[in-house]
């Protein structure tokens, strides 16, 4: 006799609950970093509104991004510096952090906050780069990271909010000859998925190599031991940072979990089911409870459809 219907249905239901918490657990433990772009302040003035939560020590080191830095306590260098595309450099500041953990997510909340109080704006010029750590990651994983981002680009974007002259130009879509590279190549080291991103090998790329400017950038791999999102637009919301942050961080989480993943069939955007589609991914990523309801809600909030029903609620319910 086969397994009943029933006990199939609650041992695939406890295998799913489990990977889901282990996609958590292994989020937890990942590093992160993010850069957050504004206005309207100097940046000087920011960094004196990150001292006021984490203390330490400010510095004004100047160079060409002119700038100013502060020293936590803990030895850790908060960063404000100048960029080019922000318009007045009197006024505008990207805020860089250090190497952050799980644990720091309410410190950096916190800086977003004094931010906004101190005058930060976030006009559409600005984003936000999230940055996470892939040091211990192999090959396998990174692509894999790769290819789950690629499938569920277009709801992701639509997600993010991500505005159109963005896509155009500083965050374009992944490379489909890059994922053509990759599916051909399963790369098994770093050397060979730097030649599937690069399309020729480049251990070492140039800091501005206009690989970079997708919504995935994996140029920094091999400059910093990380993977940047760019997706994201500048905001001064502390709980819109922190959700762009935890969606990258369990995306990461499951590739890094995950045997494989595949790129075929790329998912397309669908505006009756997006809301839905989006909350069943954050599902498989494990962002469910009450612990992520906030979060959740910022990555939904953009997308049309219903949660509950994919294509919208029937009639009479």
């Amino acid at each position: 006799m086969g397994t009943p219907p029933e006990t199939r249905n609650r041992s695939t239901g406890k295998t799913t609950e489990a990977k889901m918490t282990n996609t958590i657990q292994t989020a937890k433990e990942l590093t992160f970093g993010t850069e957050l772009e504004y206005t309207n302040i100097s940046r000087e003035r920011a960094v004196k509104a990150i001292h006021s939560v984490v203390g330490g020590t400010i510095r004004y080191t100047g160079g060409g991004y002119d700038e100013w830095t502060v020293v936590a306590p803990d030895g850790r260098h908060w960063k404000a510096v100048s960029d080019g595309s922000l318009g007045s450099r009197s006024t505008s500041a990207e805020v860089v952090t250090p190497i952050l953990k799980w644990d720091d997510m309410d410190t950096l909340q916190a800086v977003v906050r004094e931010l906004r109080k101190a005058g930060a704006k976030t006009p559409e010029c600005t984003s936000q780069h999230v940055h996470i750590g892939v040091r211990d990651f192999n090959a396998r994983q990174i692509a894999n990271f790769a290819r789950i981002f690629y499938k569920q680009e277009e709801l992701l974007l639509k997600a993010a909010g991500t505005l159109q002259r963005r896509i155009d130009s500083y965050t374009r879509r992944t490379d489909r000859e890059f994922i053509a590279r990759l599916e051909k190549a399963k790369p098994t080291t770093r050397e060979e998925l730097n030649k599937a991103w690069f399309g020729y090998s480049n251990p070492n790329p140039a800091h501005y190599d206009s690989m970079r400017y997708h919504a995935i950038n994996l140029n920094n791999v091999w400059r910093t031991g990380t993977v940047e999102v760019r997706a994201f637009n500048g905001t001064t919301h502390a709980g819109e940072v922190k959700s762009h942050i935890v969606l990258c961080l369990a995306i990461a989480a499951l590739a890094k979990n995950a045997k494989c993943a595949s790129t075929k069939n790329q998912r397309p955007f669908c505006a009756e089911s997006a809301k839905y589609d989006m909350r069943v991914f954050l599902l498989r990523l494990g962002l469910i409870g009450e612990e992520f309801k906030n979060v959740r809600m910022h990555l939904l909030k953009h997308l049309p459809g219903n949660t509950a029903w994919k294509h919208g609620r029937p009639e009479g319910r």
